[in-house]
């Protein structure tokens, strides 16, 4: 469905809004390498000047758009087979949901975005939930392939704007669990380095740096145990405050207890992984809690994935335990 040059007017709605998401809400159907192209060319004009897909736009602006070639928007009921099983997955992992605002309960193994060899994610399954306009939920936040738990979704662009805030001014409290080796000492405390990505041929990891190094951040974490099993493994819950790529298993494996099943992290000489336990990361997003965009607050809960349940059960841990992290400061 080609269309022809026209000019449309920046709404109020679309204030501050970026070019290609622009393009993108006025324009279901228009594919990103379009949008791309129509950019690089420099067709597309904002009060008569070339403009970047980066861009914001301003109310009142007018954007001059060349033709363009259009997809049809897929509508509702016509899901492929495929797609309607997808839709059902994500209904089936949903462990809140409003006209805002969704949570899924992420399993371990599944990527939350692409990535070199990754063919099925979160990102990719959430293209189900295209709605007429051409809006698709958003990702907010991320979690590692192998971390399971709450994975909160923005489903509409204010909400985004909204909760992608609350995490910069980090006004958004997210409690994870974990199984460790050994037990931590003292039960509770705070932990706080500077983390760089070291790349090496085969791998990527996070590595404790020094103030002032190449590509380090400040992060910090609370921990605090929960119950011990024979002073060999501990259930810790644990606090983030700052949000840095691999952090808790990082910091957990600084403080020499690092997270059973833990492919990257996990590197104690001789040590055995108790019989029974499955050699799987064990790491839940177990809790979040954020302001709502629309006023009030957002609390969701992920139950122990089946891994971790199995190991809860096999070392008699009690999941209904108290959760001392609560009291943890928040900076």
């Amino acid at each position: 469905m080609p269309t022809s040059v026209q000019t449309v007017v920046v709404t109020p709605d679309e204030n501050n809004m970026r070019v290609d998401r622009f393009l993108e809400h006025r324009f279901p159907g228009l594919s990103f390498s379009h949008i791309q192209r129509i950019v690089r060319k420099g067709e597309l004009r904002i009060n008569g000047k070339r403009a970047d897909s980066k861009d914001r736009l301003e109310e009142g602006q007018s954007v001059r758009i060349p033709p363009l070639k259009l997809d049809a928007p897929k509508v509702a009921g016509e899901l492929t087979e495929g797609a309607q099983k997808t839709l059902q997955q994500l209904k089936d992992m949903t462990i809140y949901e409003d006209a805002d605002v969704m949570v899924l309960n992420k399993p371990a193994g599944l990527a939350v975005q692409g990535g070199s060899g990754t063919t099925r994610h979160v990102d990719m399954m959430l293209e189900v939930m295209r709605d007429a306009k051409g809006q698709k939920p958003r990702l907010v936040h991320r979690l590692d392939k192998e971390t399971s738990g709450c994975l909160l979704i923005a489903k509409t662009r204010f909400a985004a704007t909204k909760l992608t805030g609350s995490f910069r001014e980090r006004s958004a409290r997210k409690i994870y669990w974990a199984l460790v080796a050994g037990v931590p000492k003292p039960k509770q405390g705070r932990i706080s380095t500077y983390l760089a990505k070291e790349e090496s041929e085969d791998d990527t990891i996070m590595v404790v740096a020094k103030h002032g190094d190449d590509g380090a951040s400040h992060a910090v974490t609370y921990y605090a145990v929960v119950e011990t099993s024979a002073q060999k493994l501990a259930w810790v819950s644990l606090k983030p405050v700052t949000g840095r790529t691999h952090q808790l298993r990082a910091h957990m494996a600084h403080i020499g207890h690092a997270i059973i099943g833990d492919p990257k992290y996990f590197n104690k000489e001789n040590w055995e992984l108790p019989g029974g336990l499955q050699k799987r990361l064990h790491l839940l997003a177990r809790r979040i809690i954020i302001p709502h965009p629309r006023g009030g607050v957002i609390d969701a809960t992920a139950p122990l994935p089946p891994h971790m349940q199995q190991s809860w059960n096999l070392l008699a841990l009690e999941g209904d335990r108290f959760d001392p992290i609560d009291n943890a400061p928040e900076e």
